[in-house]
């Protein structure tokens, strides 16, 4: 099992402090795979650039395709501008990965509310991601608060890894970046609904 994949089951299991928006994990799973690529050597990291290594296979086919969508040329892309590049519809793609290999019970149409959402499928796959999970692993953990996923567990400490630690800063910038978005059109919505309520 991959990081996205133990992170998309991980926030269909554990209580967060609210529902999961879709963007927020598209975003956050755009990490994992950067995360997971860098520790297969597919790409490093210069400052927040990403410079892809030789072209690999992983075995994996949501990572195999990441590492197919890395910009190869310079001056390469920002880490931030993969985050919002390859993370546009990338929770949807893993529930349907998933879904496909059994891994999640119900079939969600769209992207499950909460009255309504998959759940992960009891398998070894769930299991994997649940060890992770309470194990306090510190990358699935930092990837996981960013969606405000945290459970009942103590502080994690940071991953090691400094490009690890360049990744997951990234990837809390744009969920906070996109939840900034969300606030004003709902203050921009609620201005024009009160314009028409006026008498």
């Amino acid at each position: 099992m991959t990081t996205p994949q133990d992170l998309f089951l991980v926030s269909l299991d554990v209580p967060g402090e609210r529902p999961v928006e879709q963007g927020d994990l598209s975003l956050a799973l755009a990490g994992a795979e950067l995360i997971d690529l860098l520790g297969a050597r597919a790409l490093r990291l210069d400052g927040e650039r990403i410079v892809p290594g030789p072209v690999l296979t992983t075995g994996d086919r949501m990572l195999d395709a990441a590492e197919a969508a890395l910009v190869r040329w310079e001056p390469y892309e920002t880490v931030e501008d993969w985050l919002w590049r390859r993370g546009e519809g990338l929770a949807v793609a893993y529930r349907d990965d998933l879904d496909a290999d059994g891994q999640l019970s119900g079939k969600p149409r769209r992207w499950p509310r909460r009255a309504d959402k998959a759940t992960a499928a009891e398998s070894p796959a769930r299991q994997h991601a649940a060890d992770r999970w309470w194990s306090h692993e510190p990358v699935l953990a930092g990837l996981a608060a960013t969606l405000g996923v945290q459970g009942e567990r103590p502080p994690e400490e940071e991953p090691g890894d400094e490009a690890v630690v360049t990744v997951l800063v990234a990837v809390g910038d744009a969920v906070t970046e996109l939840e900034a978005v969300r606030e004003r059109r709902r203050i921009e919505n609620a201005a024009f609904d009160n314009i028409w309520r006026a008498p």
